[in-house]
Formats: C-alpha cells, structure tokens, sequence
C-alpha cells in the first residue's frame, strides 16, 4: 500500500474538489425540510453520477438526500466487517458560498496570499501557513468561502474509491460511501436510514489540520427563547410598555462573557447568542450551549431558565419562554466499545506518513450522531484550515494524505480476519 504514488491521489482529490466547490450547496437552518436548500441536490446528484460511471451497482439517493453506495467485497472466501467513508455535501451559511471562485496558489513560497477585496492570508496571522512552503495552497477569491468543509473529504473519499476500482489488486472488504445533507444546520442526520447500513463502524472525512484524529466533540444544544411584551402607543408608554427587543438584550447581557466562543478554547464550553429578531410584541434569540461534560451542559441548561426568570423579574408584565433542543452528544464513550475503530486508524494514518494525533472537536459532526445511533464514527483530518470563512484554504499535500489514510483504512480491515 505505501507504493501507492501520492501524487496520482494529489491530482485527481483536486480535480475533483475544484469541480465540486463550484457548486453551490449552502444549507438553511431556518427550513425543517431536509435537504433544506435545493442546492444540494446538484451535488448530490453529480456524486450518484460519478458513482455509477465508476462501476458502483448498489447506490441510494432517498428523498431526503442520503447518498450511499456500496463497494463489493474483493475477498474471495473471506468475511470481514464492512465500514463506512463518510462526508457532508453542503456548506455553512455564514459566508456566502454562492459563485465559489477557487485559486490554486501552486509552489505556494510561504508568503502572503493576496485575495480580493484587499483581504490577504498571511503566516502572521494564520502560522501554519508556514508549514505548507512549497505545497500547492487552494483557496477561494476571499468573496465567499471556500468550501473545504466538506468538500476536501468528498473529494478525498471519491479519490480513494476510484484508486480502488483502478486497482483491484488491492484488497478490501465492501466499503459503503456515504454522503449526507444539511450537516452544518445540525439536524442533516434526523432522518438518516441507519438501518439500512451494514458498517460496523464508519470513518467522517470532515477535519482540518494533517494527521489529526478526533474521538471526542462537543454535547450540543440548540436554545430557543422567546420573549413575550406588552404593547401601547409610545407616548403613553410610561409604566405600562413591556419591550420584548429590551427584554431580549437584557437576557443576552446575562450570557457570561467570559464563557463565550471567543473567549474559550480547549475543553471549556460556551453560550453562543447566534440570532436574534423581533418588535415591542415579542422576540426570539437563539442561542447554542456547547459543553464536553454532561453536568457542564446541565448547568448550562439550567443557567439558561434563571436567566429567564431574572428577565420576567425585572420587567413585570413581560412572560419568557425557554425551549432546549439537544443537537448531538459527545462521541467519547461510543470509540471505547471497540478498540479496532482506532487502533486501525492509527495504523492508516502512519502508513500514510503521517503521524496521527488524537484531538477533540470543538464542534460536532455527523460522526457524533451516527455513533449515538451505534455505528462508532471517528473523524479524520482532511487538510482544509479556516472553515466557514473567506479565509479558508486546504493544502494539497494533506488532501493526498488524508486519501492514502482512507486506503489504508480499507486495506487494514481487510486484513482483520487473515490467517
């Protein structure tokens, strides 16, 4: 395995990934439907297309945007555990992904990259840029995002099973591809057909920095509160006017400022206001409770209802409503259960030369909800850095890593039940 050419993975992982970052699938916390946007379907439908023109018979498109394909066994008189590659197609909404104009800065000298608009992506302020002196460096105009997140690992997972059906000298067991919907609005795995999988564990290409590997991520809430006013003419507003925009930043103000996303790194969790609107009548803030731990969460949750109680005391007349909507939880306990989940791809990524290292998320992924669903999902590095900015880039070199990691994955269960 390790005489598999890096550069023939290099090479199609970034034809691909120009291809698909073009395409437009910014997903929509606002719409329940799944996928929300339309959008995604282009891509999702390109990928059942390339699937099939590389010889995959088994494949699945479902109403609701899961993508799943099978790669048969090429193990003659042998049985080993099947497992997943996973990815998401779409791409979040807080940069504009619309018109995606991707440069390749290739023998990148280990300077700045000047963007439009007179943005620049500097080692001075993103230092491993350094690291990456000599590579080919991919990044959008600086107008949107990029979309490595999470279309390196698309990319990455195609590559790989292209090299296999190319090579069928190489041995694996079947492989199902797995590419979902909606997995930055948090709810892209609700209706996922889990049942249907036949993996006994699966692999999410969805991280960012060479080599790391994630087995813990966030416990994740969705909070909605929403604030109830009294209403009268402003003149006459004295004593008898509850605002509901007022009583909304009031309660705002109570989220720790100290406990906030930009103010916390490693384990520490946060309250994150994301969106607010309203009038004197009523509003609605949404915020996100991250946490680790499950009595951080529970503290949090229950930080959230004395907050609401604090704001009806401090404006008579006015009602707020808390709604909790848990998200995902933390991966942790669920990597535990079989040793080989981690021990394999440990093993694939230093076959790769890479050394791995073993790192929490601060965040989730689809991973965190299939692996409550009990198929363990740990996540791999797919060598994109920034994500959901304009400042987002991937190194090439990773990317071709990241693949060479996802055959070797397949080639060490292979060998699981070898005599």
């Amino acid at each position: 395995m390790n005489t598999i050419p890096l550069n023939t993975l290099k090479n199609e992982a970034l034809e691909r990934f120009l291809r698909y970052v073009r395409i437009n699938t910014t997903s929509d916390s606002h719409i329940e439907e799944i996928p929300s946007t339309a959008q995604q379907w282009e891509l999702l439908k390109l990928l059942q297309q390339e699937l099939a023109e590389l010889g995959l018979d088994d494949i699945t498109l479902d109403e609701h945007g899961y993508l799943i394909a099978r790669l048969p066994s090429n193990l003659e008189g042998r049985t080993v555990p099947t497992i997943g590659l996973m990815a998401h197609v779409d791409t979040a909404a807080d940069v504009s992904g619309d018109g995606v104009n991707p440069q390749v800065h290739e023998h990148y000298d280990g300077g700045t990259i000047r963007l439009e608009e007179e943005r620049v992506l500097s080692p001075e302020e993103y230092p491993e840029l350094a690291d990456y002196e000599g590579d080919t460096i991919v990044t959008s105009d600086g107008t949107t995002l990029l979309g490595a997140d999470d279309k390196a690992g698309v990319a990455e997972i195609m590559t790989a099973l292209s090299y296999l059906q190319a090579h069928p000298e190489l041995p694996h067991g079947e492989v199902e591809i797995i590419f979902t919907p909606d997995e930055e609005t948090g709810k892209g795995m609700n209706l996922f057909p889990v049942d249907t999988l036949h993996s006994v564990c699966c692999y999410t290409f969805d991280g960012g920095e060479r080599g790391v590997i994630e087995t813990e991520c966030f416990n994740a809430y969705s909070v909605k509160v929403t604030f109830t006013g009294s209403v009268i003419h402003l003149g006459h507003a004295r004593g008898k006017l509850v605002n509901a925009v007022t009583m909304a930043g009031a309660f705002i103000d109570m989220l720790p400022q100290n406990e906030s996303p930009e103010a916390t790194d490693g384990r520490y969790g946060y309250y994150a206001p994301m969106e607010v609107n309203g009038e004197l009548s009523s509003a609605e803030l949404v915020v996100f409770l991250r946490d680790f731990e499950k009595e951080g969460m529970d503290r949090r949750l229950h930080s959230m209802t004395k907050f609401a109680e604090a704001v009806e005391t401090a404006f008579p007349g006015g009602k707020v409503d808390v709604e909790a909507k848990k998200l995902y939880a933390n991966m942790r306990s669920h990597m535990e259960k079989d040793p080989r989940v981690l021990s394999y791809l440990k093993k694939a990524v230093e076959d790769a030369g890479v050394e791995p290292r073993e790192e929490i998320i601060r965040g989730g992924t689809d991973g965190a909800r299939l692996s409550e669903m009990g198929v363990p999902t740990p996540n791999v590095f797919t060598g994109g850095h920034n994500f959901h900015s304009r400042y987002e880039w991937a190194a090439l070199s990773v990317m071709g890593e990241a693949t060479h990691s996802a055959l070797n994955l397949v080639r060490n269960w292979a060998e699981e039940s070898r005599d």
